[in-house]
């Protein structure tokens, strides 16, 4: 998933409620299932950038986990509340052959990995920075 921008002819996800829904949705779905307990703003928001590079939606994003009870937000510090489950890497990560470009990074990508959630399909990514995504390795 990426942001619609007028390069590509799409309309922005603001232009587009259900598309900012979905995306909103994908990114407290991966909050969810972050893996580390605490992290810094920076890197929460690294992992919502891999959805949405829109700043209103992140914040957005930001709002809703929290008025959720999903995170707490202290000092540029984000505390995950656990109750989510974490990402089950033998059925949620999937790995398809082709040419992708990483999500995370945007590497190229020979191999791309891609995280199935519920309320979607989230990638691709490296092998690396799927780990780091979901908070596996920091």
């Amino acid at each position: 998933m990426t942001d619609g921008d007028s390069a590509s002819g799409e309309p922005p996800d603001e232009a587009v409620p259900q598309r900012r829904a979905a995306k909103r949705d994908l990114a407290l779905t991966l909050i969810e299932h972050l893996e580390a307990d605490e992290l810094p703003l920076s890197a929460v928001i690294d992992r919502i950038e891999t959805v949405t590079t829109s700043p209103s939606l992140t914040r957005e994003i930001l709002d809703t986990a929290e008025k959720r009870g999903l995170i707490e937000r202290e000092e540029g510090r984000i505390r995950v509340r656990r109750g989510g489950s974490f990402v089950r890497f033998e059925q949620q990560v999937v790995a398809r052959d082709g040419e992708f470009t990483c999500q995370r990074c945007g590497a190229g990508l020979s191999t791309g990995h891609f995280i199935s959630f519920e309320t979607g399909e989230l990638g691709p990514f490296g092998s690396d920075c799927v780990r780091k995504v979901v908070g596996r390795d920091d």
